[in-house]
């Protein structure tokens, strides 16, 4: 009699493959879902999978205990930080515990290993046609609540979910508030349409997953620079202050020297004038004339909800502080300096220290009171500018005028890609829809959500796009979608009906 399990029968790929077909159909991240997914598959399907094996003249279905072993060998090579059962340990001998399982482990050639299984996954469910339709990227992270609940602050032994952390969740929906959670941040670098260009669909070409314990600003950067390296194109990156208030070492100059162009929002704290160099002002990632008007550097962005009148009024506010800036004259050498010139000397105002831009006809703003010991920038036509100068603020377009703003609006992609990841009609992603521990197979599950949502989203964008191709053969108007107007108090009421639609005429 033969001895021993029953022989293998399953590949990653089948698991994978088990797992999307749960997500796909709105079940959550569960090992038996992804099981029972492979098990309901058409014959002819399991045939060709691999999945379904011909036994004493029938075929036979894998079992749970082989989709969950190959689920856990396949994770086994990729965890950098393996959780170990704790079932049957004593409080006391869980963290000697979880020593000695992580001892043989080479976290770097592990994450390393994860990292290029997750990129491959994302960049595997985006179509080449579409691979270079863009090189914009939208940027943000969100909230990931792990299934295990921390253990008390008193309490020196681990979590079952030690990879895990304790994080910030900014509650931006009406009514939401701010709380702390007990998990992992998810990001997403979505790509979003040029500037000028055509509509694309907004595909995630990049995810990362970590605990909040580690900079989300810096692993975005190491994300985002492993994909240009594997032929990403660097173009503008897109993104809120969460991460332009971060290190720049870590964040903002590294995806510089890759070529990206930053557009950014910027923190309260990093807003207007922040010291000087040179004489100029340092403002809002520029340099400006040292008598611009105190009121124009403190500009900030327009406000939500701005009236046409206040939105013209601020931009024309905007147009006349960029008069007063600096203006860049070369590119950044290898060491990341430039030089700049001075307003005056550009022709964009009128400076008595400069008797060439009196010329300029009365229409140009006028320094009125010009410095009575001139410095550096006033003294010479050009400075050079060291990278730390503005390795902060520096962006693609000056904070905040109307192109910056029009172009930062695309960052939005990315919060439409955290909704549709976590609504209950898609995929809901909540607590509890994945209930793994650890960071490897959180990231996992997290980046086939990802992909199901690639998937989803490019099968409706060729749908619309063959549908306007249809009506324009037709020379029928494109569809337009109707923005829904809230009643307010000046609007006149509406006149009742005249009789009830359930009486009796």
């Amino acid at each position: 009699m033969p001895t021993g399990g029953r022989e293998g029968q399953l590949s990653p790929l089948a698991v994978l493959l088990g797992m999307l077909c749960a997500i796909d159909a709105g079940r959550p991240a569960h090992l038996v879902a992804g099981w029972e997914a492979l098990c309901d598959l058409e014959v002819a399907d399991g045939l060709r999978l691999g999945v379904l094996r011909p036994h004493d003249g029938s075929l036979r279905a894998p079992s749970y205990r082989q989709f969950s072993s190959t689920h856990q060998v396949m994770t086994r090579a990729i965890d950098p930080s393996p959780v170990p059962s704790f079932k049957g340990v004593a409080d006391d001998d869980r963290a000697e515990h979880l020593r000695g399982v992580r001892a043989g482990v080479d976290p770097e050639a592990a994450g390393a290993r994860l990292s290029r299984v997750l990129d491959t996954l994302v960049e595997a469910s985006v179509p080449e046609a579409y691979k270079a339709a863009s090189s914009s990227l939208a940027i943000d992270w969100t909230d990931h609540e792990t299934w295990s609940r921390p253990r008390p602050k008193d309490d020196p032994q681990p979590a079952n979910d030690p990879d895990a952390s304790w994080g910030h969740a900014k509650g931006n929906a009406p009514g939401a508030v701010d709380h702390l959670f007990y998990g992992f941040y998810g990001q997403v670098a979505t790509m979003v349409a040029d500037e000028g260009g055509p509509s694309v669909p907004e595909l995630v070409r990049r995810s990362a997953f970590e605990a909040p314990r580690t900079d989300p600003a810096a692993l975005m950067a190491r994300t985002l620079g492993r994909a240009f390296e594997e032929g990403v194109a660097p173009g503008d990156v897109l993104s809120d202050c969460g991460y332009s208030n971060r290190d720049p070492l870590s964040f903002a100059l590294p995806l510089r020297r890759r070529g990206a162009e930053l557009v950014m929002d910027l923190h309260p704290n990093d807003r207007g004038p922040k010291g000087t160099f040179g004489g100029a002002v340092v403002a809002n990632g520029n340099l400006y004339c040292p008598s611009t008007p105190r009121a124009l550097l403190e500009l900030g962005p327009l406000a939500k909800g701005a009236g046409e009148a206040a939105t013209a009024a601020h931009d024309a506010r905007a147009k006349e502080l960029s008069r007063y800036k600096l203006g860049r004259i070369s590119r950044d050498d290898d060491g990341g300096s430039h030089r700049v010139m001075c307003p005056a000397a550009m022709g964009k105002l009128r400076c008595p220290l400069r008797a060439a831009s009196m010329a300029l006809d009365f229409s140009y703003p006028e320094v009125l009171c010009p410095p009575g010991h001139p410095p550096t920038c006033c003294v010479q036509q050009t400075i050079t500018v060291p990278e730390k100068v503005l390795a902060k603020t520096a962006q693609k377009h000056d904070y905040p005028s109307a192109t910056h703003r029009r172009s930062y609006n695309r960052r939005t992609g990315s919060e439409r890609t955290f909704a549709w990841l976590q609504d209950p009609a898609t995929i809901g992603m909540r607590r509890g829809w994945c209930r793994l521990m650890g960071r490897s197979k959180n990231a996992l599950m997290y980046n086939l959500g990802v992909v199901v949502r690639n998937v989803r989203i490019v099968e409706s964008f060729e749908r619309h796009m063959a549908d306007r191709a249809r009506r324009a053969a037709m020379g029928l108007p494109r569809r337009r979608r109707r923005r829904r107007h809230r009643d307010d108090e000046s609007s006149p009421p509406k006149a009742p009906p005249d009789e009830h639609p359930c009486e009796p005429g």
